[in-house]
């Protein structure tokens, strides 16, 4: 693969630049969708007993919006400059983010930092698997935080309410793309979160995320990210809106589209876990 600090850096570049004094790096790890309470805190846990070093954790339900009753809305400008700076998060510093699963939920925060007009930040491609099965190096130390502030311009052109899903979902101006599973997009199975309907957003395409991946949790080539958008049905000459359930997985799409450079993306922050609430939204099923 071709590093890109802007998007995706293997594990090779990221060992070799583990002293650069302005590199932070980020475990955005979270338990997967649908887990119980008994999963709370088993990242912060997991991050506690090893991580690359140097690592901060970045809890993604803390650095949250918490006045929504959808779970891990974007947060605040405030919130999200305070919570960088307690991690020693700031101007300058080039950011990689990772998580335990490969490439999950550490996409959603690149996703989060580019929102907030930080671009020198990237995922690592494969994350903490990939890391430790080349017997890469861990720690269980804290880091040393010292706070360094952060200028935030938010980007709201990379961030969509059900409003405006709505209308594109009408007028077809936009391909809006689905990043879960296709049982879960054809209505076929119920959702992981209680109370929701089965189906999706009406002309949506449906683009599993796993899909974009290769088997050892990295991000596949562009050719082949291509291919994937085409045998979706996706037009990537149309500007794009991706969603997922709760809004993590969208982000992935959205990483892969940057890979591509392809840059008039956004990502529907509420995603199925707020369309699929209110009976007033339409739904469709199957392939429709």
């Amino acid at each position: 693969m071709q590093d890109d600090p802007k998007t995706l850096v293997s594990t090779d570049w990221l060992e070799a630049h583990l002293k650069d004094p302005d590199l932070r790096i980020l475990d955005a790890s979270m338990p997967p969708v649908g887990s119980g309470p008994e999963a709370q805190g088993t990242a912060k846990a997991a991050f506690d007993q090893e991580h690359i070093p140097g690592a901060r954790f970045f809890d993604i339900d803390d650095v949250s919006d918490h006045r929504s009753d959808l779970p891990h809305m974007a947060p605040s400008v405030e919130k999200f400059m305070s919570r960088l700076r307690a991690m020693g998060v700031g101007d300058g510093h080039q950011v990689v983010i990772y998580d335990w699963q490969g490439l999950f939920s550490a996409a959603r925060v690149w996703w989060l930092f580019r929102l907030m007009g930080q671009t020198n930040v990237a995922v690592l491609d494969g994350g903490l698997p990939k890391w430790k099965a080349e017997g890469r190096a861990l720690e269980d130390m804290p880091p040393v935080i010292r706070d360094r502030h952060m200028t935030v311009r938010v980007q709201n052109h990379l961030v969509r309410d059900a409003t405006q899903v709505s209308s594109a979902s009408k007028l077809r101006d936009h391909e809006i793309i689905d990043a879960r599973a296709a049982a879960r997009f054809r209505g076929e199975v119920a959702e992981p979160r209680e109370g929701l309907r089965s189906g999706h957003i009406p002309g949506s395409k449906n683009v599993p995320f796993g899909d974009l991946l290769n088997a050892d949790g990295t991000m596949k080539d562009a050719e082949n990210l291509r291919a994937t958008f085409d045998s979706a049905g996706v037009d990537l000459g149309k500007p794009a809106i991706t969603t997922c359930g709760s809004g993590v997985t969208a982000a992935i799409l959205c990483l892969a589209m940057e890979r591509l450079g392809k840059t008039d993306y956004s990502l529907y922050d509420g995603s199925w876990v707020e369309w699929g609430a209110f009976p007033t939204l339409p739904i469709a099923t199957g392939e429709e």
